[in-house]
This record gives structure tokens, C-alpha cells and sequence, in this order.
């Protein structure tokens, strides 16, 4: 039994039935029966509790799975489903026949440290996308030392939704060259994970409510690779009353939410809110304005965009600036960037500085098309490309053999700015590209050979406003949202 409550009760009604038996009768034959009576009984509703659970696996045979995509082979050993790594082959993927939306997962698996894997959750082979390429969330095995282990990745569409970069307690839980155990709670919109009691991910996602449960072999890319083996077993899923098995959440697991121009209910506990309503100005203005410009920004299908101009800085619509000023504070939005496009979030922007042509004065977040705009070779070692302090400090990713991580043009990359006093950092798609001290003398030096040096005290006033930059491209922005420190 999950519940050690309910056996109490239970241990409570026998005995309370037992005692008014004894005060009734002082027959020990049937005081007997009664009791063996009574032991089936709580025997009997221990064993429904359990049988709540199903076996994925049955440990015999491969009837309830269906191989996709690749050409890896599977084979049961021991009690385990062994997936075993082959060159020239796409990701294969062993699939359950049946689709799964609200379930909790369990699972046992071992993996080669040479290769990764994954576990396919909500996932789909439809001949109208991608030619049946199996697409979903997937519950990341990783024995490499980037340690993402338990995070969730988009297959084959929007990549990574929550690397494992917000949680280090979670990149420690897996343990290499052993069984771990894996917990999946897909409940809602609502996904988190855990291995060997430890919660890795705490994703909030929408897209996808429904789909099979799948077992991947990833492709390999060099021949040592070859042969070598993930072992599954234990599998097991509840589908039923699952409010009642679910566990607490760890408080310090961040939640991600890409839900779209909308709070969780765990935002709102925490303080965030909406800087941007997905409908309306309110809350905006022109940077050189009283109100909203005119034309050339465009919010539609909840969506705020600045529509291409000639190019130039601030010489189309024009910047626009939060109404309010902000001091300490965690910004999260998603950007989309054209081909070509430029454009930045700034922060601790100071209106009055600049009154000639071109952008306000403040620290800037770059959004820029690294491949296709001249910008991204100007400055120094790259500091004016996607993720940037732009033109004082380049995005990297600290992750050992990282890149820095952008999804695209045309695709949606989430942008997180953190400032806590002089601290400050930049994140790229949940994956920090830097951070630095805005009091410190290294900033100074910094400012001192950059564009900026004219501005007294640059990035260090006490707070500012929060800026969408007009640079004469087409950006779109949506989900901005914002919590005051």
C-alpha cells in the first residue's frame, strides 16, 4: 500500500471489530474465524492497492511494443529489455502500442557511459510530420559530464525545454555505471521527474497531451560506439488516481513554464506576473514618447512585434520601454528573430541620456541573427552576438562541450535576465551565456573601451526601465514576464 495512513485505518477498524466481538462472546473458535476473516480482508485491499500499477513489460516477450524509425536492436535478458547501439542507423525507438496522457511512470535503467538514451513520453509517429519521425518529450539519459540526466528534450521538435543548467542538485542524482531509478509524473499540462528520490525537472508545457511511451537507441556517430548497451526493466505505470500517489515537489527545483502569455499558479506564488498582457499597451509606452507609437509595433494572435523597417537603430517605430522602473529582478520572454533581424532587450535604461537619433542607454541583452547579420563580427570576440552584453561581454556556454545554445531562426528562444544587486547574468534558452558584477572594477574596464564610455556611471544607476529595441528588423516577443526582488 502507498498510503501508510490507510493501513492505519484499516489496522484500527480490525481491531475495533475484533474488541466488540470479544465483549460479545468468549467463543475462541470463532474468534478464530473472525480473524482469519479479517487478515484476508486487509490482505485482499493491500494487494488492489498495488495491483493499481501496470507492468510495461511483462518480461517474457516484445508484443506490447512496436520498434519506429531505426534499426537498433532490442532483446530481452535477465528480465530486461536490452537496447543495443548500432552505426548507420537513425534515433530507434521501442514503442508501447498503447497511448498514455495523465500517468506516472517508473522505471529502472542502466547505460553504457560511452552513449546516451532516453525515455519518450507523449510522443507520436504521424505520417504528416516529418515522414512518421517519432516527436515528443523525452526523459534525457546522459552519462556524459554534461550530467542532463532526467531533464526533458523536445525530439525532433523544439529541442531542449528543461536542460538540467537550472537545477545542479539534479545534474548530482544519476549515478554512472549503475541502476538508476527513474519517476515520471505526467499529470495535465504539468511534467517532473526525479531519479533515485532526487527531482531533476519541473516542466510546465502544453503541446502535446497525449502519446506512447517509447524506449530509444540513439545514433551513433563512430564505430567504438557500437554494441554497446541500455538496459530497461521494472517498467511500470499508474493511470489511475493519481492524486493520491503524486510526491511534493522539492521548492528549490525551478518550475519552466512555456505556457504562452499565461502564470501558473506557482508563478503567482512566486511572485511573477505579466509584463506584457498579449493583447494590449498597457504597461508600455515609447521611449521617446508619451504613449504607445502609432504604427510599426503590431500585437496580434498574442504576439508583440516590431515590423521591419530600413535597418537602421531606432529609425523606424522606434524603441518601446516599460512605465515602470526596476531595481533587482528576474525577466524571462521568448523571441522569434527573421533572417537577418537585430534587435536587444535592455535593462536599467535611462530615457533622458540619449535625445538624438539612435537607442536609449542601457545594458543590453543581444538577439541578433549570428550567421546572417554584419554585427556579429564587429566589437570584440564576439560580443555583440546572440545572448551578448553587447559590445562589453560575449555569451558562452560554461557546460563542458556546450555550445552556446540558440534554436534558429523562425524558431521561438526563451531570454532570462537576473539581476540581484550587482550581480547579473544572461541566459540563453535556460543555459547561462554570462555573468558579471556591474559594481566591479573589471566592469569598469570594460565600459572604459566600449561604446558606452561616454555615459557616466553606465550600467550602475540604482534602476532603470526595461527596453524592446527597434533596430529596422522583424522580431516577435511573447511570454514576457517579470518578478521584482
Amino acid at each position: 500500500m502507498d498510503s501508510l495512513h490507510e493501513l492505519q485505518l484499516l489496522l484500527r477498524c480490525y481491531f475495533s471489530i475484533f474488541r466488540v466481538y470479544d465483549y460479545v462472546t468468549n467463543n475462541e473458535t470463532m474468534q478464530k474465524i473472525l480473524s482469519l476473516f479479517l487478515f484476508f480482508f486487509i490482505l485482499s485491499t493491500l494487494t488492489a492497492k498495488t495491483t493499481e500499477w501496470q507492468d510495461l513489460f511483462n518480461g517474457k516477450d516484445l508484443n506490447n511494443f512496436t520498434k519506429l524509425n531505426g534499426e537498433a536492436d532490442y532483446r530481452i535478458e535477465d528480465g530486461c529489455i536490452v537496447g543495443i547501439s548500432k552505426m548507420k542507423t537513425p534515433n530507434t525507438f521501442l514503442a508501447t502500442k498503447q497511448h498514455y496522457s495523465d500517468f506516472i511512470l517508473e522505471y529502472e535503467v542502466w547505460v553504457d557511459p560511452s552513449i546516451n538514451s532516453g525515455v519518450q513520453i507523449r510522443s507520436n509517429s504521424l505520417p504528416e510530420y516529418k515522414n512518421g519521425r517519432v516527436h515528443g518529450y523525452q526523459v534525457e539519459l546522459d552519462p556524459s559530464p554534461r550530467a542532463f540526466s532526467g531533464g526533458i528534450y523536445d525530439e525532433a521538435r523544439r529541442g531542449w525545454l528543461y536542460p538540467l543548467s537550472r537545477n545542479p542538485k539534479g545534474r548530482a542524482a544519476f549515478r554512472n555505471g549503475q541502476w538508476n531509478r527513474f519517476r515520471v509524473e505526467a499529470i495535465g499540462n504539468t511534467i517532473k521527474t526525479w531519479i533515485n528520490g532526487v527531482q531533476c525537472s519541473h516542466l510546465v508545457d502544453d503541446m502535446t497531451a497525449k502519446g506512447f511511451i517509447a524506449l530509444q537507441v540513439h545514433s551513433i556517430g563512430n564505430k567504438e560506439q557500437a554494441g554497446k548497451e541500455i538496459r530497461w526493466k521494472n517498467l511500470r505505470i499508474l493511470t489511475n488516481d493519481l492524486a493520491k500517489h503524486v510526491k511534493r515537489a522539492d521548492p528549490q527545483v525551478p518550475q519552466i513554464s512555456y505556457l504562452v502569455n499565461q502564470l501558473t499558479e506557482h508563478e503567482k506564488r512566486t511572485g511573477w506576473r505579466l509584463l506584457w498582457d498579449g493583447k494590449t499597451s498597457h504597461g508600455w509606452r515609447g521611449v521617446k514618447l508619451d504613449d504607445f507609437p502609432e504604427k510599426g509595433w503590431e500585437m496580434k494572435d498574442g504576439v508583440l512585434t516590431v515590423l521591419a523597417t530600413d535597418g537602421g537603430e531606432s529609425t523606424g517605430p522606434g524603441d518601446i520601454v516599460t512605465t515602470e522602473v526596476f531595481a533587482d529582478f528576474e525577466l524571462e520572454l521568448e523571441f522569434m528573430i527573421s533572417e537577418g533581424a537585430n534587435s536587444g532587450i535592455k535593462y536599467f535604461v535611462q530615457p533622458d541620456l540619449n535625445k538624438g537619433p539612435g537607442s536609449a542607454i542601457g545594458c543590453e541583452f543581444q538577439i541578433l541573427d549570428d550567421k546572417n547579420h554584419p554585427d556579429a563580427k564587429k566589437g570584440i570576440s564576439g560580443n555583440r552576438t546572440v545572448g551578448s552584453l553587447y559590445d562589453l561581454m560575449t555569451a558562452e556556454n560554461p557546460v563542458e562541450g556546450r555550445s552556446k545554445q540558440f534554436k534558429g531562426v523562425g524558431a521561438w528562444n526563451s531570454a532570462r535576465i537576473v539581476v540581484r544587486g550587482g550581480h547579473v547574468e544572461h541566459w540563453l534558452n535556460n543555459e547561462k551565456t554570462l555573468e558579471y558584477d556591474r559594481w566591479s572594477h573589471m566592469f569598469r574596464a570594460l565600459v572604459a573601451y566600449s561604446k558606452y564610455k561616454d555615459w557616466p556611471n553606465f550600467g550602475q544607476w540604482p534602476e532603470g526601465l526595461i527596453l524592446l529595441q527597434d533596430h529596422g528588423d522583424t522580431v516577435h516577443y511573447r511570454n514576457i514576464k517579470i518578478r521584482a526582488f
